[in-house]
């Protein structure tokens, strides 16, 4: 499966967004991931590099592609449950490339103006790309929210907007911490600072619910079918060879 955390706009928190859902599929889901950075900044490669420093941390492989990825991706996924592709903050080719071949892309928006203004710009290009790849589930997800009660309307109005282009919403969303800032510096993840934190548990939410999953448990239980049927065709193939041979 190819996840792209991706858009228009940058500071939207894509990055850390995108390597605590890593840490997230890794660490709790069992699953074999590998995060594609596609961000000339190298945050994400950045990150994996302080944290594969770590040998007491499940170890997340990475990979640096620009331009024409989309052949690149499809072989990646031949060898992976997840690819998890972190693009910069604008529409280039990766960004396009990437959403012809993935299966879910996560837009982040923060609740301000700014934001919301590149919705139709992203709604554009999900269109567009959904003629290629149309079963692409593309939704956006609302980051860095203030946690001030008198605030909350914004983050409904933020919601309201993304509504009218007729793209999913998540109901989970982020709020504005400092330990996501604080654990991206030392190549960790919320999930890890604080398991039972609210960070963490945010992080689990958008995850599960852009999977459509309830936990984590679920997500291992897929995965554990699909090696179950893996092995079995496998093994179907072996002695079908077998019986040739035999003739």
């Amino acid at each position: 499966m190819i996840i792209l955390v991706g858009g228009e706009k940058g500071g939207s928190g894509k990055s850390c967004l995108a390597q605590n859902i890593a840490v997230f599929l890794t660490a709790e889901c069992q699953a074999s991931v590998i995060m594609v950075d596609c961000d000339p900044q190298r945050t994400t490669s950045d990150w994996i590099h302080a944290r594969n420093n770590n040998t007491e941390l499940p170890s997340i492989n990475c990979v640096q592609l620009y331009g024409k990825i989309r052949n690149d991706l499809l072989s990646l996924e031949q060898h992976y449950d997840y690819v998890l592709v972190d693009c910069g903050g604008q529409d280039n080719l990766a960004l396009r490339a990437t959403m012809s071949v993935a299966s879910h892309v996560l837009m982040p928006l923060r609740p301000k103006r700014r934001d919301l203004k590149t919705v139709s710009h992203m709604d554009d290009i999900v269109a567009t790309c959904m003629m290629i790849n149309p079963k692409m589930r593309a939704t956006f997800v609302i980051t860095q929210c203030p946690s001030l009660p008198n605030q909350a309307s914004r983050i409904f109005e933020a919601k309201e907007v993304c509504k009218t282009y007729d793209i999913n919403v998540l109901d989970a969303i982020t709020y504005s911490r400092n330990i996501y800032d604080d654990s991206e510096e030392s190549g960790l993840s919320v999930l890890e600072i604080e398991p039972k934190g609210k960070a963490a548990n945010e992080i689990r939410g958008i995850a599960c619910e852009m999977l459509q999953v309830t936990n984590a448990t679920e997500i291992r239980n897929r995965l554990a079918e699909k090696q179950m049927k893996k092995m079995r065709g496998d093994y179907g193939s072996g002695r079908s060879q077998e019986k040739l041979y035999a003739v």
